[in-house]
């Protein structure tokens, strides 16, 4: 075994091995989308070969440069990379996710207390025999790199065949356009590597100075509070305030609440809080709902277990970590500790208008069944596996709607406390990010670009209470999350160049 490690290898054999097994080992999914989008015959044969040979040739010309002109750098970037690309395709085939810039997103700004729980056995196994064992063999190998003339020619060779397979399949560029995405977002390590400077890219441009909104002004001195409870994943369909056959929604079918159909803006976390607390759908940084009412005057509170907003400027941003130092007996590992004390912050507060944001975290996955105390799993046996995919269907639902009921538990209690002020008119909306696939088609959490995305990832509840039994909510036959910006503008009676009246929810 010592013998073949120290066994000196070409660097061209050595580049097509890195290929071969690339293309073997890491690319699954991706010919099996193929084969299921293709009609058989010769022109399926001509797309599904082209695409190998393209990728072949692409990763051994890529694999040969990195080896040849950065030598002992460039087998620990081959080798690193073969490590991303098990992890990768852990998640690829265990939550059958395609990974996009959004998706990269999503793994940039995930803590490390979510990211532990997608891992199991199997991600120890796939990262070991598909990523470590691989990347210990290239790191290790002795390389006889050879002449230049040698690396022109063969990088040259491997450009030829290159262009010869697109040649070959320019009559099926419209099919390779209409599932660019889908293909681009399999191919190894190029998924994640493109996507990920994308993403960032994109992320730069965004956080650039947000442009700031016309100013806007309290119209009266009325003392009003709005709360705003974010939710994460909890998607319309398992809430029985819509229909759903499990009762996920006991304490609020008791209450006055108005129960509206949303959809999201989008299928992940960043974006779909930004359309919550954005005036309108852009991909430019406009002043945030937060900051804008922060800089007219009213009194802002953001409390926290979650992640992916916009940058948010004012003085009251708390995390549990904050929340929990200001009520040691709060139990910090459930969203539950962003309601404590509510009442307190109404009273203490020196404005008449005040705004409260409860991002929570309660249905993200795959962890359902960690995500609300033990008192609030009624629906059993619940799937306390991080593979979907190998879980029983019905544990999977009953861990998920346990967070429904926790959920349910959230905005009744936190209605409750907005009673018990007497001294403030109250508004209550609860809206979530986006919603949740659950099994349905083969899929899995959520991410999938709009495009492709199913109803379960976008279709939310939009809940709405007041203490004002004289204000009424609009009949909206499908509501947006950019409802929110305006709403929260005609309740608190604040006067706006960009409020938009066809946009609020009030009558």
């Amino acid at each position: 075994m010592v013998k073949i490690f120290k066994r000196e290898t070409a660097i061209a054999p050595l580049s097509l091995i890195v290929s071969i097994y690339t293309l073997i080992a890491y690319h699954y999914p991706l010919f099996k989308l193929v084969v299921n989008n293709i009609e058989g015959g010769v022109n399926g044969a001509i797309i599904t070969g082209g695409l190998a040979v393209l990728m072949l040739a692409t990763n051994f010309m890529m694999c040969y440069i990195m080896l040849y002109l950065l030598r002992g750098v460039g087998r620990w970037i081959v080798g690193l990379s073969f490590i991303a690309d098990a992890i990768t395709l852990y998640f690829i085939n265990t939550y059958d996710v395609l990974i996009t810039d959004a998706m990269m997103g999503n793994v940039f700004n995930t803590r490390y207390s979510e990211a532990s729980g997608y891992f199991s056995l199997s991600a120890v196994i796939y990262t070991l025999f598909l990523g470590i064992l691989p990347a210990i063999y290239i790191i290790t190998r002795k390389i006889d790199y050879q002449s230049a003339k040698l690396f022109f020619k063969r990088t040259g060779i491997a450009l030829a065949v290159m262009a010869a397979m697109v040649a070959i399949n320019i009559n099926n560029f419209t099919w390779i356009d209409r599932n660019a995405t889908q293909l681009g977002s399999l191919l190894m390590p190029w998924s994640y590597t493109v996507n990920s400077v994308r993403y960032y890219n994109a992320e730069k441009k965004r956080n650039q100075k947000e442009i700031l909104l016309p100013d806007a002004e309290i119209t009266n001195n009325k003392k009003q509070v709005v709360v705003l409870i974010i939710g994460e994943s909890a998607r319309r369909s398992n809430f029985s305030l819509y229909g759903y056959h499990k009762k996920t929604n006991p304490l609020l079918e008791t209450e006055d609440v108005t129960a509206l159909n949303a959809t999201s803006a989008a299928t992940y976390t960043t974006a779909g809080v930004k359309a919550i607390i954005d005036h309108k759908p852009t991909d430019k940084l406009y002043e945030v709902l937060p900051n804008y009412l922060y800089r007219a005057g009213v009194d802002v509170i953001w409390r926290t277990n979650n992640w992916g907003e916009p940058p948010i400027h004012i003085e009251k941003y708390q995390k549990v970590a904050d929340l929990k130092a200001l009520y040691p007996d709060a139990d910090e590992r459930y969203d539950a500790i962003l309601t404590v004390g509510l009442a307190d912050v109404v009273a203490q507060s020196s404005s008449d208008k005040i705004f409260i944001v409860l991002h929570t975290s309660t249905s993200h996955g795959p962890t359902y069944y960690a995500k609300y105390p033990a008192e609030f799993e009624q629906f059993k046996p619940v799937c306390t596996t991080v593979e979907m995919a190998k879980a029983v269907p019905e544990e999977l639902m009953n861990a998920y709607d346990n967070t429904i009921l926790y959920t349910d538990y959230l905005i009744h209690s936190t209605i409750q406390s907005l009673k018990g002020i007497e001294s403030h008119s109250s508004c209550l909306i609860f809206i979530s990010d986006h919603g949740e696939s659950l099994g349905e088609n083969n899929l899995y959490m959520h991410g999938v670009p709009m495009a492709l995305a199913p109803k379960e990832q976008v279709e939310i509840p939009f809940i709405v209470w007041s203490s004002d039994n004289s204000l009424k909510v609009k009949d909206i036959d499908n509501a947006e999350q950019y409802h929110i910006f305006h709403s929260v503008l005609d309740f608190l009676d604040i006067e706006s160049p960009i409020y938009d009246p066809e946009m609020t929810i009030f009558e």
